[in-house]
């Protein structure tokens, strides 16, 4: 009998509990696509815009921190107005150091939070040239370290600077996951797991400028354009207007100037 028992215990080795992240990926809600339509959803986004980008103007890895950093509760244009200058005579941590706080105030006063956002743009060029030579780190643990760069910001700078696929969740993309029960997440955080977890692994890189694409100038936070929609059949959201997709056509290319009136409008609905 106690060779039986521990030849039983022996073949069956207790299981170790999966750690908290684990768990709450297992707990996030399911997508209310299946595997196929998800496929088809992204790859008509892609026949609309095959190269997406973000439309945050920016000369290198370092203005994009700060351009990023500095459109927290700002719209692009505003971002893009204020940085068009400041960018020409400061595209180094080094150049915006000695141009100073009261330096970069003056270029960037019409951006909300201006005075906060420059104190961090100086203590955040002030470590990049003390801890990082310089040089805009490349990693999430990294760029979260530097001042006035939460988890998004690090998000948009791996991706747009390094290549690296990943997912920002902005109000675009947090409306849209939940809007269309695509991945649907209480938190930005819960939305970023769903969406890494459920987007198909071809159409990851460019997924989340997609989304903010379709959420900015489609899906609407006042009101959704489903008879513009490429995506209407295949959509889930309960109240959506139509269920006829729009012709699938490849869109004009991206023109930043454009982004200033459907920014009004998001700012409005929020």
């Amino acid at each position: 009998m106690a060779i039986s028992k521990l030849k039983s215990s022996t073949q069956t080795p207790k299981k170790s509990n999966p750690d908290a992240a684990t768990r709450r990926r297992k707990a996030l809600p399911r997508s209310a696509y299946s595997k196929e339509e998800r496929i088809e959803m992204f790859r008509r986004f892609a026949v609309q815009r095959p190269e997406p980008k973000g439309e945050l103007e920016h000369v290198n890895p370092f203005t994009l921190v700060v351009a990023v950093a500095l459109s927290a509760q700002a719209t692009d244009a505003g971002v893009n107005k204020a940085t068009r200058a400041l960018f020409k005579i400061a595209d180094t941590p080094e150049k915006m150091l000695a141009l100073g706080e009261d330096g970069v105030i003056a270029h960037i006063k019409t951006i909300g939070l201006y005075r906060n956002k420059a104190k961090n743009v100086i203590a955040l060029c002030r470590m990049l040239t003390d801890q990082f030579g310089g040089e805009v780190p490349k990693t999430r643990e990294e760029l979260v370290m530097l001042p006035g760069v939460g988890r998004k910001t690090a998000n948009v700078v791996m991706s747009m600077a390094f290549g690296v696929a990943t997912m920002a969740v902005d109000t675009h993309v947090f409306r849209i996951a939940n809007r269309i029960k695509l991945a649907p997440g209480k938190t930005p955080d819960d939305v970023e797991d769903n969406l890494m977890r459920v987007i198909p692994q071809p159409y990851l890189y460019h997924a989340h400028h997609w989304l903010i694409l379709h959420g900015r100038y489609t899906c609407k936070a006042r009101r959704p354009e489903c008879e513009r929609c490429v995506i209407a059949d295949i959509c889930k959201y309960p109240a959506k207007s139509n269920d006829i997709p729009a012709p699938l056509v490849e869109l004009p290319p991206q023109v930043v100037g454009e982004v200033v009136a459907q920014d009004i409008e998001e700012n409005a609905a929020r």
